[in-house]
């Protein structure tokens, strides 16, 4: 399938700092700044993240340190921040809320707080669909109420709340994309995802392929869907990665407040994406049933136009094959993600 021509991306100033810019969506968007020819520095504790998706001048940082955040903050001097640093895992943030609450939370409030202190004012959040909760109705619009299930969802919600406060207060311009299921990888090949563990769909049914595990289990299928299976809105990460950078150029242009969704507004189905594995990959991947996990809802869906009006960004690589085929390359080429040596 042939992709659309992409929409001119406003311009940029730098420099740029990237916080969690090492991590995999954070990389792809380092990525694609560089490409502009904007000045970036990559700020990450390297926990999640890894240095050799970084070609940009790396920070070492953890957020919960103040001292060093100031002096990161006083030397650089960013016109803009980027910020991806999180834990992100629902189940883990059910069985350990201080951990989020504290890593998420109070560690994005030291960074405002570096960020006031040296009048930085422009940040883009990475936001996410989890702050909306289960769906009382679908596709999923930005005036959907935000009601969030898991710690992790409560998180991202708070700190939506605390940059509003902040714009309103001290005058940041402030924006959250809120994204639904980040997926594929670079399509040369040399980024992608690398997670430990791995718990997105897509990545587990490719190791499925590369025989790297026995089958992909699939977590109920008697939802109320077409083939009983849940559906989600992937969106590829180089989509997630220009939407990023639209944000940060809208606010160094004068934008004060941007909530925004970013989807495709089509739905695939685990069954659909599992057969779509096998099609790319050519290989049976074998999958068992299981039981429903608790709080997987039957669909989430992106709805709105909200990101193109404001934005001027529509996703452009949303075939699915092609989504998968992008994410299969790169495992092809890292079966054991940045630690097979070849970057």
């Amino acid at each position: 399938m042939s992709t659309p021509a992409p929409i001119p991306t406003p311009s940029v100033r730098g420099p740029v700092l990237v916080c969690g810019g090492a991590g995999y969506i954070g990389s792809h968007t380092v990525r694609q700044f560089e490409e502009r020819g904007v000045e970036v520095v990559v700020l990450d504790d390297l926990s999640t993240g890894h240095r050799a998706a970084v070609r940009a001048p790396l920070e070492v940082v953890e957020l919960g340190n103040r001292d060093r955040l100031a002096e990161v903050f006083a030397r650089v001097r960013p016109a803009g921040v980027v910020h991806f640093a999180a834990k992100c895992y629902v189940g883990e943030s059910v069985t350990d809320p201080a951990r989020y609450y504290r890593e998420n939370v109070l560690c994005t409030w030291n960074l405002l707080e570096a960020m006031r202190a040296t009048e930085t004012r422009c940040i883009v959040f990475s936001s996410t669909c989890a702050t909306y909760g289960n769906p009382v109705k679908l596709p999923l619009t930005e005036d959907h109420p935000q009601v969030p299930i898991s710690p992790y969802g409560k998180t991202k919600l708070h700190i939506e709340h605390m940059l509003q406060d902040y714009a309103k207060a001290y005058g940041f311009r402030v924006a959250a994309p809120r994204y639904f299921n980040a997926a594929g990888a670079a399509r040369d090949g040399t980024l992608g995802e690398h997670h430990d563990p791995e718990t997105h769909l897509i990545p587990l049914v490719l190791q499925v392929a590369l025989g790297m595990r026995k089958e992909i289990t699939i977590f109920g299928e008697d939802y109320p869907t077409p083939d009983g299976t849940c559906i989600r809105d992937y969106i590829h990460v180089e989509d997630l990665a220009d939407a990023h950078l639209r944000a940060l150029a809208a606010l160094q242009g004068g934008a004060s407040e941007l909530f925004v969704n970013l989807g495709t507004g089509t739905g695939f189905s685990v069954r659909q994406v599992i057969e779509t594995a096998r099609k790319v990959t050519g290989h049976p991947i074998p999958a068992r049933i299981a039981e429903r996990r608790p709080g997987d809802p039957p669909e989430l869906v992106s709805g709105g136009t909200r990101a193109f009006d404001v934005l001027g960004w529509k996703p452009r690589r949303t075939a699915l094959e092609d989504i998968v085929r992008d994410a299969w390359n790169f495992l092809r080429a890292h079966p054991r993600g940045f630690d097979s040596g070849a970057t």
